[in-house]
């Protein structure tokens, strides 16, 4: 059978990795977290002191970027591959409200894009994958035979990562949660360098008022229909 690219971009906290990953698995798939990629900069770019609340030196990350090695290693029981920053696994770090906070401002960078985007095409050339993010379907894979876009409100969005962050023992209020994921929808939709837009073959998917499991089922029925038709 005939493996195709299926691209699943959108907002921020509309469940596409957890989605994209059981569509992977489903389809006997990789499946490539590219957002995840980008919080593991952010997290090197914090910890090198390069972004903080007040300031952010572009050029000084910019200049390190040859130093930065992202890599995903499957964890058999957890069922998913981790991400791993120079070597360290890096999963839990990348995931904090604090990488949250910065991650939108590091993917603005047009030079830490270019080597994201160079990594995710090289990762994806053998077809085969599922990858999330902002700007797969328009800029890393623009050929992909399918492109889904997923969306649902803020309100609900900073509800389901309230959720999550609580239950992971993270403490954080609804308020800023809810500020960081309105935050990160300006400065993803308003960026000079790839914004986050819907490519015009794209299918959209509201999943304000669906369940993990319907949502699922939707993608995977998509899927299935697209494969079929390439072969």
């Amino acid at each position: 059978m005939k493996n195709i690219t299926i691209a699943i971009d959108g907002f921020s906290s509309t469940g596409k990795s957890t989605v994209a990953k059981r569509l992977a698995k489903a389809l006997g798939y990789v499946y490539v977290d590219s957002g995840a990629m980008y919080r593991a900069v952010t997290l090197y770019a914090m910890q090198k002191g390069f972004i903080t609340i007040s300031s952010f030196d572009k050029n000084d990350l910019i200049a390190h970027l040859k130093d930065i090695e992202i890599g995903f290693e499957f964890n058999e029981d957890l069922g998913f591959s981790e991400v791993f920053l120079n070597g360290k696994n890096v999963e839990k770090q990348i995931r904090t409200l604090e990488v949250s906070q910065f991650v939108s401002q590091i993917a603005t960078v047009s030079e830490v894009r270019k080597q994201m985007v160079r990594q995710q095409q090289k990762m994806g050339a053998n077809k085969g994958v599922v990858m999330d993010g902002r700007d797969i379907g328009t800029v890393v894979f623009p050929d992909a035979e399918l492109k889904l876009f997923m969306t649902a409100s803020a309100e609900k969005r900073a509800q389901r990562r309230y959720d999550e962050l609580i239950e992971r023992g993270d403490k954080v209020s609804y308020e800023e949660v809810l500020k960081n994921v309105q935050s990160r929808d300006h400065i993803d939709s308003t960026r000079k360098d790839s914004p986050l837009t819907m490519a015009e073959d794209a299918i959209k998917i509201d999943n304000s008022a669906l369940s993990l499991e319907e949502q699922f089922e939707l993608v995977y029925d998509l899927a299935k229909t697209t494969i079929s038709k390439s072969q």
